[in-house]
């Protein structure tokens, strides 16, 4: 039998560089001298070669990395070493040499790419930074990254003063370089610490919480320091009145971001999204809000990395940034500027110089500086802060990670001519081993560490929250008219909103007006209705949850009339629920009205259907404690759709739920039948959701009954309100199937209807074709 290596697998992508390498080096041997640096076809060649090798080897080590629970982008920077002189040029240095040109403007066509790659990375890492998790979380974070800059900081600047002339490019600027090496030492990485954070299951426990924030607070830290260092830098030599200006412009430069600034980038993104259509065109407008805040940063003096990282941070909060535009944003970024600068990176380190003795001992004193300042600086913050002796060492581990960031910073004073190129490598190889030695040593660190009860609830919790509806919805469409549906589903989109600030759009629909309403005034009477639910449910999120609640963003325009062309044209802007309200929805049959069905096909997302029952006097219910809102079950995902937004409407009122779910056994079978667990199994997730919400909940179980009667007949024992999870079935009208339409034409309460996206004939009819009969 023979038997594979696991390893095995991986060396055909190994290979691949290296054929290439030899493939680009007989190639352009043959050129005529001097004709790769010109401006002929070769210049462009060598270009492209260098990209897709920085990319082969990148991608293709950090692959191998990440499988064995190291960081892709350590394999993307060994992979840089390994092409420069460390290895390739070690080698084979005529080919290096030809490939990696030094040619100044074939140089400067590979660096330019390199240089946007900074400012990408600190877009994406300011977009990662969450500030709303360092204001939840406390004190801590904040007492350990002060100690863990402030021990590592004045290490790094120390062991600059008694480094040999030889390694600095300007003996006489040790200042300067001082303020480097500080940052270099104290700054952490923020997404390698998440990665490990996340990858042991500690990303919502408060340890994991705690340095996650420390992280980004050093991390912001460390682009000021770095923005007033290149400010002195730009001066040549540490002067009072020019230091004092370059903190004063920062300074503002932070207030007018987080202010004015703040407002004008959730302007310009909601602008963008919602009046371009062509592809894409959310992303170009965050790139040229990140070109003008670098730019603004470049004009006041300091580097244009710290402007990069402010617009990151601005555009990760807005309220309109939805998933799907990040991923696009976060992919081209990962996928083509991270491994060319980490590549170039790596490059640029000459791990052949530490066969110096000297240098060698210089660099392992150089790491083990960085490792105990670091780790104890980190250590002694966390036990200032009253953690225990197993949490202060998991969090000083964690800190110990510098991985991106440092390299970032040690690319920059290189590029400044600070840094000379052995320290450059030097600081590159503490990178590199402190990174490394960081993920082993953080896990043992938090396996160590056992969960609390209180946490365990918190945490079960947010794992709800994951699979709950209404906190997955980041925007919602509204269409209203003046009729009391209309103002009573107005209302509940402020109730579901509300709670986290959901950006809403309001289309008030002129038809349908009460008689005698003032034509002119439906739009803010809606308006009204919407930021009344809102500040509703913002106060009972603060109050329950004890953290800031953003405004609802709201936009309110008339309609003179709604069509499926209309509500399609305003659903390509991203919405994640339709709410409708409209007076005359149902006709005398309780089936749908044909303008309600027109509305509706132009949306192809989940709807909200707010209705009057065809028994109905037309008064919409109050909400208020005490109110009961019925929920029927059956153990359907859009049923759990339906509980999860019944909780969210009853929480701010401290309404109760009750919760039905009938039973098709006959009666009298056995408890223990699998029956009856299911449905204990499906009453007790809404139990679990409703402790999330803290709503009180009555469940009941009803059998030998139709669902309709089921629902109908708890609907008389007082029940203000019915919320029903209901399937679109495939077709040109609306239809939720024969339950819906009984319990509709039975009550005569107010009936919300959530449906599941509409299934389109076409898609139906091919599912139906590929899974037989």
């Amino acid at each position: 039998m023979t038997r594979h290596c696991p390893q095995a697998r991986f060396l055909p992508a190994i290979l691949i560089p290296f054929a290439v390498l030899e493939f680009a080096g007989t190639a352009w041997a043959a050129q005529p001298a001097g004709h790769a640096s010109g401006m002929g076809g070769s210049a462009e060649g060598l270009f492209v070669a260098e990209i897709v090798l920085l990319l082969l080897v990148g991608r293709g080590l950090g692959e191998i990395f990440q499988r064995y629970g190291q960081p892709a982008i350590m394999g993307q920077l060994i992979g840089g070493i390994l092409l420069g002189p460390s290895l390739f040029g070690w080698i084979w240095p005529g080919a290096q040499h030809l490939i990696f040109s030094t040619d100044p403007a074939q140089k400067s066509m590979i660096d330019a790419v390199s240089q946007l790659g900074i400012l990408l990375l600190l877009l994406l890492t300011g977009m990662e930074t969450d500030l709303r998790l360092v204001r939840r979380v406390g004190a801590a974070c904040f007492s350990i990254s002060m100690s863990g800059v402030v021990v590592p900081f004045a290490c790094g600047f120390a062991l600059a003063q008694v480094l040999p002339g030889s390694l600095l490019p300007d003996p006489t600027q040790r200042i300067v370089a001082g303020l480097f090496l500080g940052t270099a030492l104290s700054i952490s990485s923020v997404k390698i610490v998440a990665m490990v954070v996340r990858e042991m299951n500690f990303m919502r426990r408060n340890l994991g919480q705690v340095i996650i924030s420390s992280a980004i607070i050093e991390d912001t830290i460390g682009w000021l320091i770095i923005a007033v260092t290149f400010g002195i830098a730009t001066n040549g030599s540490l002067q009072v009145l020019p230091l004092i200006t370059t903190v004063a412009e920062v300074a503002l430069f932070m207030v007018f971001s987080f202010t004015i600034g703040r407002r004008l980038v959730f302007t310009l993104i909601r602008w963008s999204n919602d009046s371009f259509r062509s592809e894409y065109a959310v992303i170009t407008v965050i790139l040229i809000i990140m070109g003008v805040m670098a730019l603004i940063t470049n004009l006041i003096g300091v580097h244009t990395v710290l402007g990069a990282f402010v617009a990151g941070i601005l555009v990760g909060e807005s309220p309109i940034l939805s998933n799907h535009i990040e991923s696009q944003l976060r992919g081209v970024i990962t996928a083509l500027f991270m491994p060319i600068f980490f590549g170039m990176a790596g490059l640029s380190a000459d791990l052949t110089v530490l066969a110096d003795p000297t240098l060698a001992l210089l660099t392992l004193a150089l790491v083990t500086i960085a490792s105990v300042g670091k780790f104890g600086g980190a250590f002694i913050g966390g036990r200032f802060a009253g953690m225990s002796l197993k949490e202060a060492t998991a969090v000083g581990s964690a800190m110990n990670a510098r991985g991106s960031t440092e390299v970032i910073v040690a690319s920059i004073g290189l590029s400044m001519n600070i840094l000379s190129h052995n320290l450059f490598t030097m600081i590159v190889t503490m990178a590199v081993i402190t990174t490394l030695a960081m993920p082993p040593m953080l896990r043992w660190a938090l396996g160590r560490l056992p969960v609390g009860d209180a946490e365990k609830q918190r945490v079960d919790r947010e794992l709800l929250d994951e699979r709950g509806f209404v906190s997955r919805l980041e925007r919602l469409l509204l269409l209203v008219d003046d009729s009391p549906a209309g103002k009573f589903t107005a209302y509940l989109a402020g109730l579901i909103g509300g709670g986290s600030g959901m950006p809403t759009t309001l289309l008030h629909l002129e038809g349908g007006q009460l008689p005698g309403a003032v034509r002119d005034k439906g739009p803010e009477r809606a308006s009204r209705e919407v930021k009344k639910g809102a500040a509703r449910s913002a106060r009972a999120v603060r109050k329950a949850e004890d953290t800031p609640v953003d405004k609802v963003h709201l936009t309110a325009r008339t309609e003179l009339e709604a069509t499926a062309e209309t509500i399609a044209t305003e659903a390509r802007k991203g919405y994640g629920l339709l709410l409708v309200g409209l007076e005359n929805a149902l006709t005398d049959k309780a089936t749908f009205s044909g303008a309600l069905n027109d509305i509706t096909s132009g949306f192809d997302g989940p709807l909200c259907l707010v209705l009057n029952g065809a028994k109905s006097t037309g008064k919409m219910p109050m909400l208020r404690a005490g109110t009961t809102i019925l929920v029927p079950v059956n153990g359907t995902e859009v049923a759990r759709r339906a509980a999860d937004f019944a909780l969210a409407l009853a929480r701010p009122h401290r309404a109760r739920v009750k919760v039905l779910y009938v039973s098709q056994v006959r009666k009298g079978s056995r408890p223990g039948s699998v029956s009856h667990r299911r449905e204990e199994a499906v009453l007790k997730d809404v139990v679990d959701l409703a402790d999330r919400y803290g709503v009180a909940v009555d469940t009941a179980i009803r059998t030998r009954a139709t669902p309709d009667k089921a629902i109908a007949r708890e609907v008389t024992k007082g029940a203000a309100m019915v919320v029903m999870g209901v399937t679109q079935r495939p077709g040109e009208e609306l239809f939720f199937g024969d339950t819906a339409t009984a319990v509709l034409a039975a009550v005569a309460c107010p009936v919300v209807l959530l449906a599941s996206e509409r299934v389109r004939r076409a898609e139906a009819e091919e599912a139906a074709t590929e899974t037989g009969p």
